[in-house]
């Protein structure tokens, strides 16, 4: 179903250890409008799209959502190489050490973990993909608020491309939602 190119959609070279930005960017990792939530959204609405047209996008775009997972990832690990748990503690990342070591964890930047109560799906093509513009919105929003956090241009040249792609999404949800709007049965008035 997938063809997996070993390199991330943007390439990810940060050169300087910055344990407070990996906090900030855990929250685009599990947060509540961050790509793990999109992706699992997405992937999981595919299948209650009334025609192929809903389900290739909802997995086209999920499945970029697992691309941007890895590049975040990727973002996390570089900013957090060789750290000290001294230098983890002194970032506000000690209780995440003491719970998960220097692994990955699915919390958003306050430690909260994961959950799928984070999206919806409804089972309403028209529904979910409202759900769907306001997810990329918000996680463009969350992407404006990180570029204010670094002047970093290691870290400001992924989080621009990622913002990108969030309304580039929207766009093509929102060209959905009008295709269908037009062209699916309404319900009764």
């Amino acid at each position: 179903m997938w063809a997996y190119e070993k390199r991330l959609q943007y390439p990810v070279d940060i050169k300087s250890k910055d344990l407070r930005m990996a906090k900030f960017l855990v929250e685009q990792y599990g947060g509540a409008n961050g790509e793990m939530a999109a992706a699992l959204r997405y992937l999981n609405q595919r299948y209650t799209m009334p025609d192929n047209r809903g389900k290739a996008l909802l997995t086209d775009i999920g499945t970029e959502e697992l691309a941007h997972i890895e590049m975040i990832s990727t973002m996390i690990y570089q900013l957090t190489k060789d750290a000290t748990v001294d230098e983890l503690v002194a970032a506000g990342l000690g209780t995440h050490y003491a719970a998960h070591g220097v692994d990955l964890y699915p919390t958003d930047a306050n430690g909260v973990p994961f959950t799928v109560a984070y999206f919806a799906a409804v089972g309403d093509p028209l529904a979910d993909l409202m759900e769907d513009m306001a997810a990329e919105e918000k996680a463009r929003a969350v992407y404006e608020n990180l570029i204010d956090l670094t002047n970093d241009p290691d870290i400001l040249g992924p989080l621009l491309w990622l913002r990108q792609r969030e309304i580039v999404h929207f766009n093509r949800f929102k060209e959905l939602y009008e295709y269908y709007k037009e062209n699916l049965p309404q319900p009764r008035s």
